[in-house]
């Protein structure tokens, strides 16, 4: 079974300071730390996944279309480094919109890349700037790790790595 490391997108891969919703290619910004950490859990043998909420697609404010472009120029960044995400998973919904079974707090995403991938859930954990990404991952049986918005992860990353966390 594999192990795996999950991730919120907004606050945790890149900076959501000063937007409510990254949805163009020319407001999405890394944040501090991102690339170190993802080499260090890739070369510690983690798979990688991301999953986010983009509520903005429901309400309108913006489209799949939009949400896949920054997407691809997120994978684009991360290839350059040799860094390989398996999956992103995104949900569309919004609660003030329609219900769904995919958006976190919901386990959805994540159960279903530890069915489709064998991952093991007592060796991966899930990081997230908010209580539904600590609430999804524990749902899934994941470790759940809450960080502050647009905190540099690296210290996190090396706690998991020494068996700290």
């Amino acid at each position: 079974m594999q192990k795996a490391i999950f991730l919120d997108r907004d606050g945790v891969i890149n900076s959501d300071v000063g937007h409510y919703y990254i949805y163009r290619v020319e407001d999405f910004v890394i944040n501090d730390g991102i690339i170190p950490s993802l080499i260090k859990f890739t070369e510690a043998g983690y798979k990688l996944f991301i999953v986010t909420n983009q509520g903005g697609v429901s309400k309108g404010i913006y489209t799949e279309n939009d949400v896949n472009k920054v997407h691809d120029h997120l994978l684009g960044i991360l290839k350059k480094e040799n860094i390989t995400i398996e999956k992103i998973y995104f949900c569309p919904h919004h609660e003030s919109v329609a219900t769904c079974e995919c958006r976190k707090p919901s386990p959805y995403f994540i159960k279903k890349a530890i069915q489709d991938y064998k991952i093991d859930p007592e060796q991966s954990y899930m990081i997230g700037d908010s209580l539904r990404d600590k609430q999804s991952a524990e749902a899934a049986g994941v470790r759940g790790i809450k960080v502050e918005a647009n905190e540099n992860i690296e210290a996190y990353c090396d706690k998991i790595l020494k068996g700290e966390l």
